[in-house]
């Protein structure tokens, strides 16, 4: 896989390019042809024009008369909103070379609002990004040749096509602005993007040396449960174990909707280690208590966890069989581990997560890497990832749910008060959740702080925070033993576990993709039951996609409508991207992105320390 040098893979992250076919696909939003035009035409024209003399019309209007000599023809140039250089640029005697569009109107030729221009040749790609058009099209002069392109994997005629897209020639200008006129050539786009996707993943697989690990056998363990393990949650656990079994280190992605019992899985694979060591890393205190707790409650006596919050308390972690922490585990002094998990990976960055990995290696060992996530991805892109992760996922609940997830304008308003007034007089709880925590000019919908005040006036035992209340924690925690109605942002997408909440609001719901909504959503009902999810959306036209989501709870048809709306985004490290991630393969390409997987496994020669994008969803 063809790396670039330091400071050009610089100026290409800035426009979400990482791998050559990046760069390959990345084609032009426009062309603009700056070869001087030598005949008369309407449309974009290059001229060069003899300055006669100008007149005024109207407050800013300038009138330009002007002599075209290649085109034989007298011509008129028009200013409108003319500024005062334009007086200096345009006065008689002198000759311009101007690019404008042209048209016949009032018996001549006339070019509107042109710009001057100091040289005519060649036809010039229009990308609109950060980088200037001259930097990317040397860019691809320098990267996008044919010996580059064959040597990424692709055949003579790929090449030739990419080639041709990104020329810039009256042919590949021709091709590139028409596109959607030849199905044929998008076809074999979705299968470049797909290849390019696939091969950027499979160059992250790296082979290491897993520990040695004797399995410890979970049979009296399962069967002396609280609870029955779903079929879901017996299948990850033996997937785990048998990647346990293994001497390479393996990383596995378990999928799970919220409230499918992802904490179980972890802990079976905690106690199949035992007794060496497993680490289980969460995203905020309150998560990694509550597994923590679970721990002390399902786990053997003999199993010893020990929970980690504190980057300063120093603690003796060589005893432990069972490490829970958060980002304090970053810098604790670690052993060496032989499972490490990652709860809502999402919400760890790339380098948190190798870092992790690394710390509790063992000379060149390295231990088996699970991570678990709410947000399933779609079958299109688990397709494609599969020469790098193995995927587990959890699609059963134990506890029935039944959600109601209902589209909230202004005038239903005075029904959410009354279901929140019989659901708080039964003890049960709700949150609201709002776009911003204060007031701003931009915004159509009442902050946080704006709002706290109506409903404090309405209700008893409100308590508001939010992601920058050094306090939230604390707050979180008071809210739900005797809270009635909890105020906040996005914080609680993930983390408490709330089991008298049955209500859910969300402000602003059409700002929000919808697999946040969906998270935001599993906060309730979470041991089963009745709930509601109000979307509230002062748009006068509800959103399709708000639609969609509101008819179904299942997390992977989510997951599949958010890629299919968003469209955008980096789906493989979580960063913004410029653009479409896949402008032409679709959610429903399963076919292609099998194919580009297969494909893959053939040619892909794996690099440890190439560096491209990381896996999964913001």
């Amino acid at each position: 896989m063809l790396k670039f040098p330091p400071q050009d893979r610089e100026k290409l992250k800035t426009i979400g390019v990482t791998s050559l076919l990046d760069l390959a696909l990345f084609l032009p939003q426009t062309f603009e042809d700056y070869r001087l035009t030598k005949h008369p035409t309407e449309g974009e024209c290059v001229v060069e024009v003899e300055l006669k003399g100008f007149t005024t019309k109207g407050q800013n209007m300038l009138l330009v008369s002007a002599i075209c000599h290649a085109w034989r023809s007298a011509v008129r140039i028009i200013i409108f909103n003319a500024k005062p250089w334009h007086y200096g640029a345009f006065k008689g005697g002198k000759t311009v070379l101007i690019h404008a569009k042209s048209e016949f109107r009032f018996d001549t030729w006339q070019f509107v609002n042109p710009r001057i221009i100091s040289k005519t040749g060649g036809i010039r790609a229009i990308y609109k990004t950060d980088l200037t058009d001259e930097t990317i099209t040397s860019l691809k002069a320098t990267y996008v040749t044919s010996t580059n392109l064959t040597a990424e994997g692709l055949t003579r005629d790929e090449a030739n096509l990419l080639l041709k897209l990104n020329e810039n020639e009256r042919d590949g200008l021709t091709l590139a602005t028409n596109l959607p006129a030849r199905p044929d050539i998008v076809e074999r786009l979705k299968r470049l993007e797909a290849y390019n996707y696939a091969l950027k993943i499979s160059h992250k697989k790296s082979d290491f040396l897993a520990p040695e690990c004797t399995l410890f056998d979970l049979k009296e363990w399962l069967a002396n449960l609280p609870f029955t393990p779903t079929n879901d949650q017996k299948n990850a656990i033996n997937e785990i174990r048998a990647d346990l079994a293994s001497q390479k280190a393996s990383k596995r992605v378990v999928m799970g909707d919220v409230g499918s019992g992802k904490t179980l899985v972890m802990l079976a694979s905690a106690l199949s280690v035992f007794p060496q060591i497993a680490l289980i890393m969460a995203p905020t205190s309150i998560l990694a208590e509550q597994i923590y707790n679970e721990a002390k409650r399902l786990l053997p006596e003999f199993l010893r966890p020990v929970l980690v919050k504190s980057r300063t308390k120093k603690q003796k972690l060589e005893d432990a069989h069972l490490i829970v922490g958060t980002h304090a585990l970053l810098w604790a002094e670690l052993p060496p581990c032989v499972i490490v998990m990652v709860d809502e990976q999402h919400r760890f960055g790339s380098a948190q997560r190798e870092l992790i990995s690394k710390l509790v290696a063992a000379n060149a060992l390295r231990p088996h890497f699970v991570q678990f996530s709410a947000t399933p991805i779609p079958r299109t892109l688990t397709l494609m990832q599969g020469n790098f992760v193995k995927f587990s996922l959890l699609k059963e609940i134990p506890f029935e749910k039944k959600i109601q997830t209902i589209i909230l304008q202004n005038q239903q308003f005075p029904e959410l008060l009354t279901h929140l007034k019989s659901e708080f007089k039964r003890g049960k709880q709700a949150i609201v959740v709002y776009p911003l925590v204060s007031e701003s000019q931009s915004s159509v919908y009442q902050s946080l702080n704006e709002s706290a005040p109506f409903w404090q006036s309405k209700f008893e035992k409100v308590f508001v925070t939010h992601g920058s209340d050094k306090e939230k924690e604390r707050i979180l925690e008071a809210f739900r033993e005797s809270g009635n109605l909890l105020l906040t942002t996005t914080i609680v997408e993930v983390g408490i576990s709330l089991p008298r909440l049955t209500t859910i609001v969300i402000v602003g719901a059409e700002r929000l993709g919808l697999a946040t909504l969906h998270q935001l959503r599993g906060r309730v009902g979470r041991n089963g039951g009745e709930g509601w999810c109000y979307i509230y959306t002062k748009l006068r036209e509800v959103p399709k996609r708000l639609v969609d989501f509101s008819r179904t709870l299942d997390g992977f048809e989510i997951a599949r409508l958010d890629l299919a709306n968003r469209k955008c985004g980096d789906l493989l490290d979580g960063t913004s991207q410029h653009g479409q991630m896949f402008r032409w393969l679709s959610v429903e390409d399963e076919a292609v992105a099998k194919e580009a997987s297969e494909r893959v496994a053939g040619v892909a020669k794996f690099d440890d320390d190439e560096e491209v994008c990381e896996l999964f969803f913001d």
